[in-house]
């Protein structure tokens, strides 16, 4: 039988319906936090391990997840690259309280070399990714909030900064909402790219579909050839006793590599190595953390890092042992990593944390993640145009030194 233009499909009809549902929910939980009925408050990151139980519950309701944003990493990293940075935290008015926003930043007071403050996200070399955790269910309501308190606050700094944020995303899409409402200016900087695996369709034919058939076979070869100068092994380590055991390969293998070279390895930092190993390990205990590594006659010569919060994953850290490198065991190690995350379909997206253009990522994980840094002017008589021409000035120099660095690396 036909269906006619009035008559609409059971299945259109089914999807309008639990949508309305999901927007009708959506209404009422927003409404059950107003912005003016929320409680906002600025905490340095030293004070936080008093919340960490309200924090952990947020990062699994956050509208986007960020797993350098989490209690587990987060707590660990203020350690050694939190000293001057705090948070704004939105709470509930309701009873007991909630935490429904979490946005980290640091006051930056001479950003530019001249004395012109800015609230800056907070991010760090271990912690590429800035999107706060905002609660799902009231984003509207607790940005709002969070963007009034800087409003309204005079400690803080009128101009707010957030790096390596998703210009095309949920929270984007809600920001800017509020910031057109409100008129604020804003704009996107440092626009670029970096590798992301985000399989469609078969996923299972994504490793031999991007590398395509050459490639593949050349990588089989590959295994084999290592196969031939020892016993092969590949391993996935995810309970918290073996990853503290297993991550000591992996500062190892920092050592042996251009890191090691640079003396930028973790093992010539004792602070940053016990930070890296506190955090995986209390992630892995989540249920959060993996370490992949390939043996040699029992021997690690590559491992990888990679961490996981909700349907998002981290491909965080890699390093081998550079006396293997006619075998490419990097490469190996990150296909057989590769496989893992896209047999897994509850896996949406990993990022690669890679710089844009990486020469090793870039053509095996054909997907790519847009980055911005998100200028706010949020004060009105903050100077956001000069500002917004310093920030593009001081990308455009760093652009032009990391150039230089890649030429003196090739």
């Amino acid at each position: 039988m036909s269906v006619t233009a009035t008559e609409p499909k059971p299945n259109l009809a089914l999807d309008g319906a639990a949508s309305a549902i999901a927007s009708a929910r959506r209404a009422t939980v927003a409404a059950r936090y107003a912005a003016n009925s929320l409680t906002v408050e600025w905490r340095s990151l030293g004070e936080l391990l008093s919340i960490e139980d309200e924090w952990r519950e947020l990062a699994a309701r956050a509208l986007e997840p960020n797993v350098f944003y989490e209690p587990a990493f987060a707590l660990e990293a203020a350690a050694v690259f939190g000293a001057s940075a705090g948070a704004v935290l939105v709470w509930s008015g309701t009873a007991p309280r909630k935490l429904l926003g979490f946005f980290p930043a640091r006051i930056e007071t001479r950003r530019y070399g001249v004395k012109l403050p800015v609230l800056v996200g907070w991010t760090h070399p271990y912690a590429p990714f800035g999107t706060p955790l905002v609660e799902c269910e009231a984003a509207e309501p607790v940005i709002a909030a969070w963007l009034a308190h800087i409003a309204d606050n005079t400690a803080l700094p009128g101009i707010v900064l957030l790096p390596y944020v998703r210009p095309v995303s949920p929270f984007a899409s809600e920001l800017h909402t509020i910031l057109q409402r409100g008129r604020i200016p804003a704009v996107d900087l440092n626009i670029h790219e970096r590798a992301m695996l985000a399989p469609r369709g078969d996923r299972l034919l994504y490793v031999e579909r991007t590398l395509g058939q050459h490639k593949h076979k050349e990588m089989r070869r590959l295994v084999r050839r290592l196969g031939d100068v020892g016993a092969l092994l590949f391993t996935t380590t995810t309970e918290p006793e073996a990853v503290a055991s297993a991550i000591e390969d992996f500062f190892e293998l920092e050592v042996r590599g251009w890191k090691g070279e640079a003396g930028s390895a973790a093992v010539y930092h004792d602070y940053v190595r016990r930070f890296m190993k506190n955090a995986v390990i209390k992630l892995a205990a989540q249920g959060k953390a993996a370490i992949n590594r390939i043996f040699i006659d029992g021997r690690a010569i590559a491992a990888t890092i990679t961490l996981r919060s909700d349907d998002t994953a981290w491909f965080w850290k890699i390093a081998y042992d550079e006396s293997f490198a006619p075998y490419s065991p990097g490469v190996v190690l990150t296909l057989a990593v590769t496989e893992d995350l896209v047999e897994d379909a509850t896996l949406e997206r990993t990022d690669s944390c890679a710089t844009a253009n990486h020469p090793m990522i870039n053509h095996i994980w054909r997907e790519r993640l847009e980055l911005a840094d998100r200028l706010i002017g949020v004060r009105s008589s903050a100077t956001f145009a000069s500002v917004r021409q310093l920030e593009r000035l001081r990308g455009l120099s760093a652009s032009a030194a990391k150039s230089v660095r890649d030429w003196f690396h090739q």
